[in-house]
């Protein structure tokens, strides 16, 4: 009997009770309502609060009987002045909905605070989250009541959902973040966990009170130490930068490994990643490259981009773990696509020269394209050299010069190179001598410094490239390598393009 859930008793009752249960339930006998109805207005003749109970259940749901919520209501009353836990929920919920009688949330708060036992919120809040969700006014100024009274009643869980309804849930005015402040402190002076941290939270933002770094410090530590690894997470953080506080690494690193550990199974993976950070840079601890690859891992296969990117690194570099081309590419491309702008330029680089996967020139326009968006400036120079040569797209000088000239203004001297001939040849822009001479002449200018500073070397054999991203010795044995795996058919031909990839100065020249 679907409805009839409320039907729960020990292994004794009285002899008119048992027969109408066997008659609800069909055990020995046929199933049959109108008799259990009979037997259990006997039983509560005889004074059972249990029978009282289900026999208003029958009458509010129309079982065995026409559905009547008077007598449903009278019954339930009459269930819960006999002392029945149950009826007295159900009496609460019939004064708080108007159920066969007048709305009434003060009788309503009332039959709750008898139901409740020692966990009055555990019987209120499964109601008020049935009117929460409801999503009507009335019904919300009804959970926010009930809620009041219980808090002011001293109960602190109904404290920190009060708290929470005026942080989250009213209209973000200075009068409601003050009452939620004023709630999660009475929530946290009566132990309430949660409320520290989100206190902490309200004296870093100065949500309905002043910032204060030391306060927030004080909650933080508090929630930490009750084993809240969000808080651990940004209290490490305040050790870090000596934010109300002094700066003290070796705190900071035993607050992310115990919020990494304690987030295991709670999957915290921006404890794991800074766990992964502080080994990697010997940050609070000694430098150890083997736990920082493992911490990256379980916060990359948890979701963090951050940690993917760096694990792609990794598997990419071969320096704590085999080196593996293909996991490399999996993990750039799982960053790229979880949000990491980090991996857009490597994952576009990738596919371009068939790194771990099959080169595939569109794909690799399109990260190119990608990372150019967020204003990468080498991914901008490549986007100009794609439309510059037909690379992954259409040919497009307009567009060349266009993001050449986005580089350019980035000061990426190649492209301020390139934007100095299309200037002088009159590439995808009217000639200009002037301008040809000016940006040829800052970008000599902008070399020589960039070779003090920076070389670009070659990501396989470290030596510096001869041309952007691009190591003649490297690929020319590339290319010898894979002579023997295709032909035109024709050996003047299959010569010709030999060569001209073995002589190849960027991947623009390459012929396939």
């Amino acid at each position: 009997m679907g409805n009839l859930h409320f039907l729960n008793f020990g292994q004794w009752c009285p002899f008119d009770l048992c027969l109408a249960i066997r008659y609800v339930n069909g055990n020995g006998i046929e199933e049959n309502f109108e008799k259990a109805i009979h037997w259990f207005q006997k039983a509560a003749e005889n004074g059972n609060e249990e029978a009282m109970f289900c026999l208003a259940k029958f009458h509010e749901f129309g079982k065995g009987t026409e559905k009547n919520l008077e007598k449903s209501f009278y019954l339930h009353q009459k269930a819960a002045e006999n002392g029945n836990k149950k009826a007295m929920f159900s009496l609460a919920n019939h004064y708080y909905n108007g159920k066969g009688t007048e709305e009434n949330l003060e009788k309503a708060f009332y039959w709750f605070q008898k139901a409740k036992g020692n966990d009055f919120t555990g019987a209120m809040n499964n109601l008020v989250i049935c009117y929460e969700c409801g999503k009507t006014e009335k019904n919300l100024e009804k959970a926010l009541y009930l809620h009041q009274k219980a808090a002011e009643n001293g109960d602190k869980e109904a404290m920190f959902s009060l708290a929470n309804y005026y942080y989250y849930n009213g209209e973000e005015t200075e009068e409601n973040l003050e009452k939620a402040i004023y709630w999660y402190q009475k929530a946290t002076e009566n132990g309430n966990k949660k409320a520290m941290f989100n206190l902490a939270m309200c004296y870093v933002n100065g949500n309905g009170t002043e910032v204060n770094i030391e306060k927030a410090f004080h909650w933080f530590q508090k929630a930490a130490e009750n084993g809240n690894e969000e808080a651990m997470y940004i209290l490490a953080k305040f050790y870090e930068c000596g934010e109300g506080t002094e700066k003290n690494f070796e705190k900071a690193f035993y607050l992310h490994q115990n919020a990494a550990e304690n987030a295991a199974e709670n999957c915290n993976k921006n404890a794991m990643r800074n766990l992964a950070i502080c080994y990697h840079f010997g940050k609070g601890t000694e430098k150890n490259l083997e736990k920082s690859f493992h911490w990256y891992q379980k916060a990359a296969e948890n979701g963090d981009e951050s940690a993917m990117f760096n694990l792609a690194i990794h598997y990419f570099s071969g320096e704590v773990t085999e080196r593996n081309l293909e996991k490399a590419f999996y993990w750039y491309q799982k960053a790229a696509e979880n949000g990491s702008k980090e991996a857009l330029l490597n994952l576009a680089i990738f596919y371009q020269y068939g790194i771990g996967t099959e080169k595939n020139l569109e794909k690799s326009f399109y990260w190119y394209q990608k990372a150019a968006e967020n204003g990468d400036e080498s991914a901008i120079f490549n986007l100009g050299m794609c439309y510059g040569n037909g690379v992954g797209t259409e040919k497009n000088l307009e567009k060349a010069f266009h993001w050449y000239q986005k580089a350019a203004e980035k000061d990426h001297i190649e492209a301020m190179f390139n934007l100095a001939h299309s200037y002088y040849s009159g590439d995808g822009t009217e000639k200009n001598l002037e301008k040809a001479f000016y940006w040829n002449q800052k970008a000599m200018e902008s070399n020589k410094i960039g070779f003090k500073n920076e070389i670009d070397l070659c990501i396989e054999c470290k030596q510096p490239n001869i041309n952007y991203h691009w190591c003649q010795q490297c690929n020319t044995g590339h290319f010898q390598q894979d002579f023997s795996k295709w032909t035109s058919k024709n050996e003047f031909i299959d010569k010709f393009i030999q060569e001209a990839q073995l002589n190849a100065k960027n991947s623009y020249e390459i012929l396939e």
